[in-house]
């Protein structure tokens, strides 16, 4: 399935198609989660480690951006039952059954490509994809969450939640999650504080 977005192609994968894409959105993830606001300090080995989850999960999706056979964009999802247990015990606190969530995880898309209706098409295609799973009411995804302070912030960055809000997401300060992760300048890795954006599909 694809769709054509200007000079872009927009095509959605699931299941063992995936496979053949991970290495481009390990790299992705690397070159775009370098910048604010989440300032990671990955390493391919790491990635691919990471990634496995999705090749492991029948009904993850990834939608990729193609400029002619160049992949310049890549977002994911995942049912959040396959998800970390440390990811999915906010929600779990909350009285959520995860069962009914999905979780729209990666969305990195190089700054040239941006402005021009691929991110709105990353959300539709995956909604897409969890539509005729027919077996979730949320939708969410996790933001980093930074002070508006911080030292690395640059100056006029602006965050995306109009976009979201946009797209049907609503910023939930009542769920907070810890991932882990080597930020730039650190040895080690550090926890750092995901705050939760949610979609109930049945109030569309």
């Amino acid at each position: 399935m694809s769709q054509q977005v200007g000079q872009v192609e927009v095509r959605r994968l699931s299941g063992d198609s995936v496979h053949q894409y991970v290495d481009d959105l390990a790299r992705l993830r690397i070159q775009i989660f370098r910048t604010y606001p989440y300032l990671y300090d990955g390493d391919l080995d790491y990635e691919r480690r990471y990634l496995t989850r999705y090749l492991e999960s029948s009904e993850s999706v990834l939608v990729a951006a193609f400029d002619g056979e160049r992949v310049v964009g890549v977002s994911t999802g995942m049912p959040m039952a396959e998800s970390d247990e440390d990811f999915q015990r906010p929600f779990k606190e909350l009285g959520y059954d995860v069962g009914e969530i999905f979780y729209l995880a990666e969305s990195v898309l190089l700054p040239e490509y941006r402005g021009q209706g691929v991110g709105v098409k990353f959300f539709g295609e995956r909604e897409a994809h969890v539509s005729a799973l027919g077996a979730f009411r949320f939708t969410c995804f996790a933001a980093v969450v930074r002070p508006p302070d911080h030292p690395r912030r640059p100056e006029g960055w602006q965050p995306l939640d109009a976009f979201w809000r946009k797209r049907g997401y609503e910023r939930q300060p009542q769920i907070r999650t810890m991932m882990r992760w080597k930020e730039i300048g650190t040895v080690e890795e550090v926890p750092e504080v995901m705050e939760i954006w949610l979609k109930d599909l049945d109030s569309e």
